[in-house]
């Protein structure tokens, strides 16, 4: 038989969103009459904006014609998305990213869980506590770790810990490590990272010539003006730090996968002999290996959402989203809950009533209200104590939700 990657084995247990998914699925067969709202994984429901859609139809209809056919692509994606990112995202807040530093992808979950190939084995890493699980999961499977313990914690990760005490903000730690995972604004906490927080950050790499893996897919969703949108807003950022980005929540794509992700010329690692090595180079080498490219369709999509009816249409989306938001926040706290986020992200974090675990008041929210939401301990050990509600749902049911919350909590 062949071998297996025994790193898998070391997986405590099964990804976050399948477990809550195998839960509903068994509360639901048990009770079929229940009518279920989930405020749990961040999916969208809005439809894709009309102009999004009119632009993916009209490259469908270039693809029924000679002149109009386009078989395999670029593979870092089409020139005119890149560009239209680059003064869109970026120059538009005063920095310059070169359209060739700039890498169309399928999505930042997929980004972010393979960029970390990039790095020896033995590169020593620090990832927040509570995170997305994507960033952790991948190094375990890499073989960058060894055994959990009871908390879930891998031996051979350096955990930063994002509490109420530390505004969910970690600090760069005292010793040296080689990536650093940041995710503003936050999933799950729905803090936010201004521009000292960041600078912080920055000069911890320049310090130990660290690279920061800098998630900003929750960009668009900022609402405070003095808040960065990018890690390159920071000077000194571009020579140590990789940005994802993603349409999936901005635009409504989370069906329709496409995403990018930044690595500046400038970013370097180190090789065995000790000679610097160019990062964009080797992601280049990646990319153009183990993926065939965005569809035309879908990057003429995403070139629509920079257009100025297109940006209106995205814009009122966000708006909408943060609208479920600020009712998500109000409602909990006026039960008396101790309520974060939720003004500069679509996720809304809770401490958990009543003395009950993470998974405890997902059973007790799934059984008493018919509500589904995020354990917060499926983020990480501080996680524990904690909930997240997702913003993504329409607006009565979210009203409903939180009336049924109401009515199990109050």
């Amino acid at each position: 038989m062949a071998r297996i990657n025994d790193n898998y084995l070391k997986l405590s247990a099964g990804y976050l969103f399948p477990e809550i998914a195998r839960r509903v699925r068994t509360f639901q067969q048990a009770h079929p009459d229940a009518q279920i709202i989930r405020l749990g994984i961040g999916d969208v429901v809005l439809p894709l904006p009309a102009s999004i859609c009119d632009a993916m139809n009209a490259a469908v209809d270039e693809l029924r014609t000679e002149a109009g056919f386009h078989g395999y692509g670029p593979e870092q994606g089409y020139e005119f998305l890149r560009s239209a990112i680059a003064e869109h995202d970026f120059a538009s807040r005063g920095v310059t990213i070169d359209p060739d530093e700039i890498f169309v992808s399928d999505g930042s979950k997929c980004d972010s869980g393979n960029v970390q190939e990039l790095f020896a084995v033995d590169a020593r890493v620090a990832i927040p506590d509570p995170v997305y699980p994507v960033y952790l999961d991948t190094n375990v499977m890499a073989g960058r770790t060894g055994s959990a313990d009871q908390n879930g914690r891998y031996a051979g990760i350096v955990y930063l810990p994002c509490t109420a005490q530390n505004g969910f903000l970690p600090a760069p730690p005292d010793e040296k490590v080689d990536l650093v995972y940041l995710c503003f604004p936050n999933n799950p906490t729905g803090a936010v990272a201004r521009r000292e927080d960041l600078a912080r950050w920055v000069a911890y790499a320049h310090r130990y010539d660290a690279v920061l893996l800098f998630d900003a897919a929750y960009e668009a969703f900022i609402t405070e003006s003095d808040i960065p949108h990018s890690i390159y807003e920071i000077d000194g950022a571009k020579d140590v730090a990789i940005e994802f980005r993603s349409y999936s929540k901005t635009a409504g794509f989370t069906g329709t996968r496409c995403a990018y992700m930044v690595v500046p010329k400038s970013v370097g690692g180190i090789a065995a002999d000790g000679s610097r090595v160019d990062l964009h180079r080797l992601w280049t080498r990646r990319h153009t290996t183990k993926f065939n490219g965005v569809s035309y369709p879908v990057q003429r999509a995403a070139a629509a959402t920079y257009a100025p009816h297109g940006r209106d249409e995205v814009r009122a989306h966000v708006d909408y989203y943060m609208g479920n938001a600020a009712l998500i926040r109000r409602s909990l706290a006026s039960l008396g809950l101790e309520v974060h986020g939720g003004v500069n992200a679509p996720y809304v974090w809770v401490r958990t009533p009543e003395g009950l675990g993470s998974w405890e008041f997902f059973d007790a929210l799934l059984t008493r209200a018919h509500v589904v939401g995020t354990p917060g301990a499926g983020f990480g050990a501080c996680g524990e104590g904690y909930f997240r509600l997702s913003a993504f749902g329409k607006r009565d049911n979210v009203e409903e939700a939180l009336e049924r919350i109401r009515r199990a909590f109050g």
